[in-house]
Parts: C-alpha cells; sequence; structure tokens
C-alpha cells in the first residue's frame, strides 16, 4: 500500500467521527472497538465502517485477539502524516471523549 497522500490524510480527518477516532487512539494508544464505540456514543457497525476507512488509508492498523479487534495508530503513517494528527492532538487534547 502506498504512503498516505496528504489529500487522503485531510479526507480522512474531515469527517468528525474519524477525527474523534484518531485523536483517541493517539492518546490511549491502542483500544477494542467495544471500547471505541461506548467512548463515543456511536453504533458499532458505523464506527467499524470509520475504522476501516482509516485502515484502508494506511492511518490505522488492527489485530484480532479472539473475537475483539484492536486498533491502533500505523507506525508506517509517513512523519508528516503523524504530526498533522499530533498537532490536531495537541489542539484538541481537552475535549477528547
Amino acid at each position: 500500500m502506498p504512503p498516505v497522500s496528504p489529500l487522503q490524510l485531510f479526507k480522512s480527518l474531515s469527517d468528525e467521527t474519524r477525527l474523534s477516532l484518531v485523536l483517541l487512539l493517539r492518546e490511549k494508544g491502542e483500544l477494542c472497538v467495544c471500547e471505541l464505540t461506548s467512548v463515543l456514543k456511536e453504533t458499532q457497525p458505523k464506527s467499524s465502517r470509520h475504522l476501516a476507512l482509516l485502515r484502508e488509508n494506511g492511518l490505522l492498523t488492527d489485530r484480532r485477539d479472539g473475537k475483539w479487534i484492536h486498533y491502533r495508530l500505523s507506525p508506517h503513517m509517513p512523519a508528516w502524516a503523524a504530526a498533522v494528527i499530533q498537532q490536531a492532538y495537541l489542539f484538541h487534547r481537552g475535549d477528547i471523549r
């Protein structure tokens, strides 16, 4: 998979749910879908759809642990993309649910 482009990154983060997911994972490290849906008060199908898009764009990685799927920010993300997420995190740190 080619690295995320600036257009893909900003499109991915332009949705409030996806931005919240990314910032929450930036703060917590790794969370399962059930934890993400609980914190964001979103349905599992909606959260999973957004998580899949973020994974497809190279922003997240996942791992299966039994019936649970855990997500975290991708360690393979380009440094410039990680810096954008870091700046968004610093700006929204007090607002993260």
